[in-house]
């Protein structure tokens, strides 16, 4: 019987412009310890008491070895977590990916990484978080007609600070905020400040970056009365020399994109105004998941 250690990283999605089509994995992580044995045993403090046969991340696994026809080799599986949930930090997405890892183990199925993907969005909707936490990085992705086309961009010159406040905020509360519909005229100006955004991430333009960020209009605008002192991070992280700062997933967590020497300012800066919020300084994941025996 085996021994082997899942480990999935957060994520940040929409990252402003980017809304349902950019990720960045981030260094907090979802990790399970798994050794094989004759029956089903789940240690999942973020799941509770619920029975094992329930717990989002085994339901994800059976569900993925079934579609091959195989069924799961019983485990002890120890979870533990430094993702907040319902934070906008892809709490979800982690769980999906460990989930169809652990269905690539315990069942055999030898996926390939376009095979976990393509489960992953399948399940999760769109590949904005499951993407960079399955390949690491910043990615940028679509997802039409099934099919997922995805760019990595695996070197940031800059550093991030997450304001993750007390309360949660449930995904649907989010999106039931949003508009169904654009008019041509918005749509290609939400899409044009998507598009300066990613060309001037990938030229190192963080500047002109940050400023694209805080101008989106597919989703911010409408969510920003649901986010927590969200112009009060707006106002101090810039005057403070953040690039940019923008709502974290579907919030209520901001990301603010900070240069490599003013971190420390911004936390600083931060900690007087915002006493109750923890604050982690992060950095870009580049691996995304990983599995290493024991």
């Amino acid at each position: 019987m085996s021994s082997f250690m899942i480990r999935v990283p957060a994520s940040s999605a929409n990252i402003g412009p980017g809304f349902d089509s950019m990720g960045l994995a981030v260094d907090l992580y979802l990790t399970l310890e798994v050794t094989e044995q004759t029956t089903w045993e789940f240690i999942s403090p973020s799941a509770g008491d619920v029975p094992f046969e329930e717990n989002f991340i085994y339901t994800t696994a059976k569900q993925t070895a079934e579609r091959h026809g195989k069924t799961l080799r019983p485990a002890l599986v120890e979870e533990t977590t430094s993702i907040p949930l319902a934070r906008g930090l892809g709490s979800s997405a982690a769980a999906i990916v460990a989930g169809i890892e652990l269905a690539n183990q315990l069942g055999d199925l030898g996926l390939s990484q376009e095979e976990k993907l393509a489960y992953a969005t399948e399940i999760e909707g769109h590949p904005d978080n499951v993407a960079p936490a399955l390949l690491g990085g910043l990615i940028i992705s679509t997802y039409k007609d099934e099919e997922i086309d995805w760019l990595k961009i695996d070197q940031l010159g800059l550093e991030l600070i997450a304001l993750i406040p007390a309360v949660e905020l449930k995904t649907k509360a989010a999106r039931d905020v949003l508009p169904e519909q654009f008019s041509i005229a918005d749509a290609a100006l939400g899409s044009g400040i998507g598009n300066v955004t990613v060309a001037a991430l990938i030229s190192g333009d963080y500047e002109l970056a940050g400023k694209m960020m805080e101008k989106d209009i597919f989703h911010e605008p409408y969510r920003k009365s649901l986010i927590p002192n969200y112009d009060l991070i707006q106002q101090t992280t810039k005057e403070h020399g953040a690039f940019g700062t923008v709502i974290s997933g579907a919030g209520p967590t901001m990301m603010s994109f900070v240069p490599q020497d003013r971190s420390s300012k911004v936390i600083t800066a931060l900690k007087e105004v915002l006493p109750d919020y923890r604050l982690e300084r992060m950095k870009m994941d580049t691996v995304g998941l990983i599995v290493e025996s024991k």
